[in-house]
């Protein structure tokens, strides 16, 4: 009876796990494989030194490094098969405005940081308020204008521009130079492009190539936009 349930008991066990595998991020996959990998070779090294037996490290060694090889192969491959994560989101600072990118949808939202409107989200004002933030904006700093800019076109369309009066220009034209912003931090990269800390290569290079095809400026974004998103990913591969 006892084996009975043992058995019983760890096939259970095994269903969960491989339940757990299959649905779980693999972010969080890689951890616990990470922290149960750390657990036994601190387990297997005391009983190694406590036994008398170090040496057979050696030989346990050459035994493992082809299966942690297979390990990495078959992890980039999970990867590649669950596809991107949803819900992602990319946020860009400017000094009027706080902007999210939806990478799944392509919409824009963002926090208003200075000026009559400061405090109030872009999607609770009304067409003239969002104008009358952009038009502080365009007066005063020329990375919050076309970050509003490219906003007030995704999200209102081209229309907007009629009620400027032909004031929609200015420093925010296509082809003006974006700007400098200063160097941009490693924290900031990773806001930018959506990601968390210690993105692969892989993660880096897939949030770059989807925000660009969403925010660039022939498809609706803005100089400013697509020198931010590049930037952002040289300074993650550059840190690689």
């Amino acid at each position: 009876m006892p084996w009975l349930l043992i058995t019983l008991v760890s096939i259970l066990g095994g269903v969960l796990l491989l339940w757990w595998f299959v649905r779980a991020e693999p972010r969080a996959v890689l951890r616990a494989f990470r922290g149960i990998g750390i657990v036994l070779a601190v387990v297997f090294l005391l009983a190694m030194v406590v036994t008398g037996r170090f040496h057979f490290l050696f030989a346990a060694l050459a035994f493992l490094i082809p299966w942690l090889i297979r390990f990495r192969r078959m992890r980039t491959a999970f990867k590649s098969a669950r596809g991107p994560q949803q819900g992602q989101a990319s946020e860009v600072r400017t000094r009027f405005v706080i902007m999210r990118l939806n990478h799944d949808t392509g919409e824009m939202d963002g926090m208003v940081q200075e000026g009559t409107h400061a405090g109030r989200q872009l999607s609770d004002l009304s067409l003239e308020e969002a104008i009358a933030v952009y038009r502080e904006a365009l007066a005063a700093d020329e990375q919050s204008a076309q970050v509003l800019q490219a906003y007030l076109d995704r999200m209102h369309d081209t229309s907007w521009r009629d009620r400027m009066g032909g004031a929609a220009g200015g420093a925010s034209d296509p082809g003006s130079a974006p700007g400098s912003a200063g160097p941009m931090s490693y924290g900031e990269a990773l806001d930018i492009l959506g990601l968390s800390s210690n993105p692969s290569e892989q993660d880096i290079k897939f949030a770059h190539r989807q925000l660009m095809q969403k925010f660039h400026p022939d498809r609706g974004g803005s100089d400013y936009l697509a020198a931010r998103i590049n930037e952002a990913k040289e300074v993650l591969l550059g840190d690689r």
